[in-house]
């Protein structure tokens, strides 16, 4: 099953509403250092409510050791940018994808755009708006996942 990977997220409400949907469809969560908040921060909990038991939560102290783990682990990372080369939709997605997200307000840094196998991009008709919400971002994109690779409940 694809995992949702936030590199530097900075807004504890996004984290915690990410953090409920991951918890909803069973999908690992990945939490790259440095992030904008403390883990145990009300905002954060409360946008959890109370799903955080269900949370297969992972916590990385720095990129590197994120690297590590997915040296370890495999799968294909994909980074999501508003200057990704492939459509969400019509990328064909595998079950051991990385979906890689960056912080609300820079996303992911180059020299991790650099390093992934894809970059995707969710279609916008407004060419005003910048970007969607983050944990907008992830439910989308990880739904479209699931939807592929016939995660259907």
């Amino acid at each position: 099953m694809p995992q949702v990977v936030l590199v530097h997220p900075q807004i504890p409400p996004n984290t915690g509403n990410i953090a409920r949907t991951c918890a909803a469809t069973g999908t690992e969560l990945h939490l790259v250092a440095p992030l904008g908040f403390e883990i145990s921060d009300r905002y954060l909990k409360r946008a959890g409510l109370d799903y955080w038991p269900y949370v297969k939560l992972y916590y990385h102290e720095s990129l590197e050791a994120f690297k590590a783990t997915h040296r370890e682990r495999g799968g294909r990372c994909l980074g999501f940018t508003v200057r990704g080369n492939f459509n969400y939709i019509d990328f064909q997605f595998k079950a051991n994808d990385w979906l890689l997200f960056g912080s609300e307000t820079s996303g992911l840094p180059s020299t991790i755009l650099s390093d992934c196998d894809a970059k995707l991009y969710i279609p916008m008709a407004e060419s005003g708006v910048r970007s969607l919400n983050l944990s907008v971002s992830v439910a989308v994109s990880l739904f479209e996942a699931r939807r592929q690779l016939g995660y259907l409940q």
